[in-house]
């Protein structure tokens, strides 16, 4: 469950990063837009930093190590 939210989160923060650079390059319309897309970006990466911390703290998730 953790890596399917974790996978669908990293695919959402691709999405918004593709968005704003769409948005910038084909579109002529204010930075606002982009400005937000980004926004939405920076927002679901520390978002998903703190989870995968918390996670970690509680003992949800365990390192593997390198092998």
């Amino acid at each position: 469950m953790g890596q399917i939210f974790t996978v669908l989160v990293l695919a959402i923060i691709v999405g918004s990063l593709f968005t704003a650079l769409y948005r910038l390059t084909h579109k002529k319309e204010t930075s606002s837009t982009v400005v937000k897309a980004l926004t939405v970006r920076i927002s679901l990466s520390i978002a998903l930093f703190v989870a995968l911390l918390l996670s970690y703290q509680f003992g949800l998730i365990a390192p593997s190590g390198l092998r």
